[in-house]
């Protein structure tokens, strides 16, 4: 049976290694850590989750800790994207706190949403911790030619979002992207 165009889209960006910027939205971290450029250096779970999937599946990365403030979030992820990411991941800051302010300070800067992203995980997230889901504002775009996507803080979200969306589509998504 012949494949579907989207398996053979897939099939066609596999084994594809992709620079992935990661930043972790956290004041209180940042507060005690500063600046860090990896997730050993300042206690940080989620970080090490993402870094490890993208590692795992043959992307390189780069690692940045940043404060809940939308200048500095807006300026560290044009700096990676300046420097070569192909994609970014945001994590943290997408709750519905004053202080979550990653999606008010990174999806004015999509050219194009992606909105299947945030539902589905949204969909996924149920199965995990039910109706509280809906408290996730996870979103994923496009700016110029590269793939970004914010996702919650929790390890668990982490998991959830590297796991079964990003690092399975990621490829795929950038070739369309791209073309």
């Amino acid at each position: 049976m012949e494949k579907a165009s989207h398996e053979k889209h897939k099939e066609k960006s596999k084994g594809q290694s992709y620079m992935v910027a990661v930043i972790i939205a956290s004041t209180s971290r940042h507060q005690q850590y500063g600046d860090s450029d990896s997730p050993e250096k300042c206690d940080d779970e989620s970080g090490k989750i993402i870094l490890d999937y993208l590692a795992g599946a043959g992307h390189k990365t780069a690692y940045r800790l940043l404060p809940d403030d939308v200048d500095r979030l807006k300026s560290g992820l044009q700096e990676m994207l300046d420097e070569g990411a192909d994609a970014a991941i945001i994590c943290g800051g997408t709750g519905l706190t004053k202080a979550d302010v990653t999606i008010e300070a990174i999806t004015p800067l999509f050219g194009k949403t992606i909105p299947g992203f945030g539902e589905l995980f949204r969909l996924k997230s149920y199965d995990e911790v039910g109706t509280a889901s809906v408290l996730s504002r996870a979103a994923a775009g496009t700016i110029g030619d590269k793939a970004v996507f914010c996702i919650p803080g929790s390890p668990n979200a982490a998991k959830l979002a590297l796991s079964q969306i990003i690092v399975p589509e990621l490829g795929h998504i950038v070739s369309h992207i791209r073309k």
